[in-house]
């Protein structure tokens, strides 16, 4: 089996207060491409949609562009940047530090499933 989608027309777009999500589903892998703008932050961008306190989402992927700076449920602080391969628990918050937008591709699979959606939508 070979499957071929291009970030250039995802199968999906969510979008949020300073953000979205372009999502493609593949057999076997679901993949996101998150856009964060300026002065955007999890706790008042995505928190009213989903109804949580901190993001409950599993993240692992790749800062493509901009800086985010991440804070844990335990406290822990760190900030990632262009290049930057990441781990990120659920339990956290992030905003995006600087002038520039961040864009971070996500292949953890529960991003491109569930991020910003309703929690009445199953998030």
């Amino acid at each position: 089996m070979v499957e071929v989608k291009t970030i250039e027309k995802p199968d999906e777009r969510r979008d949020f207060p300073g953000g979205h999500i372009e999502a493609l589903h593949l057999t076997g892998l679901d993949f996101a491409v998150g856009t964060f703008e300026p002065g955007w932050r999890w706790r008042e961008s995505v928190r009213p949609i989903v109804g949580t306190e901190l993001c409950e989402v599993h993240h692992s992927g790749i800062v493509v562009q901009g800086r985010m700076r991440l804070r844990t449920t335990e406290g822990a602080e760190t900030e990632v940047g262009p290049g930057d391969v990441y781990v990120v628990s659920p339990g956290h918050d992030a905003w995006v530090v600087g002038d520039e937008p961040v864009v971070v591709y996500d292949v953890a699979g529960q991003m491109a499933q569930t991020y910003a959606k309703s929690s009445r939508a199953g998030a």
